[in-house]
């Protein structure tokens, strides 16, 4: 019998997430100490992103089509593309993604495969956050901010591998979109249909998987 993976490369209806609600989380530990003053520690050293796709359901329609869509996803089992319409792109919302968005790396005159990734911020500590799942057709890629149309991607793996490998210290910057690796966080959808139609939303819990 063959390996199924234990990641589907589909995509959550979209007219469901975008009623989602949801975004980044972190888990912090914080000290109180005897006067008063704090120690805090990260314990996660990347975000993790949550969200409840059950805003998004306005009709017996929409949750029959989470239902099926749950039901092929085994409940938590399988893995699934999440488009997180609050923080989708390389780019500012509004503008559309350029190959100088996000830097991937310096050449080194031998590398070519670069990892897909965004930063956040700018001057006290930024974050980079790989993205293992850009949307196909979106990539964009330039060396030393000349577009480049050489190269390929992994959209399973946000994995970049250019035909030449750039020069010693030439920067490599890319535009893209990108969808979220998530699961169901539960293995049971919990319907109440009599409160359902009096306008209560049922609770659909969706977390991002991380490497």
């Amino acid at each position: 019998m063959p390996l199924i993976p234990a990641f589907h490369e589909i995509r959550f209806p979209t007219n469901i997430a975008f009623g989602s609600s949801g975004g980044p989380e972190r888990r912090t530990e914080v000290v109180t100490l005897g006067s008063g003053s704090e120690r805090r520690n990260a314990r996660w050293a990347e975000s993790r992103r949550r969200y409840d796709a059950g805003y998004g359901v306005r009709s017996l329609a929409d949750l029959h089509q989470v239902i099926a869509f749950f039901e092929e996803r085994r409940g938590k089992l399988f893995g699934f593309r999440w488009r997180d319409r609050a923080d989708d792109a390389s780019a500012p919302p509004g503008t559309e993604p350029a190959p100088t968005d996000q830097a991937l790396g310096v050449g080194d005159g031998e590398t070519v495969v670069f990892a897909l990734k965004k930063t956040y911020g700018v001057l006290h500590a930024p974050y980079e956050r790989a993205i293992a799942k850009p949307v196909a057709g979106s990539v964009r890629i330039a060396i030393d901010g000349v577009s480049t149309e050489d190269f390929v991607v992994d959209p399973a793996t946000g994995l970049v591998t250019l035909g030449e490998a750039p020069a010693e210290g030439g920067i490599v910057t890319a535009g893209f979109r990108f969808d979220v690796p998530v699961r169901f966080d539960a293995d049971q959808l919990v319907i109440n249909l009599a409160a359902f139609e009096a306008g209560e939303i049922p609770s659909i819990p969706i977390v991002e998987i991380r490497p």
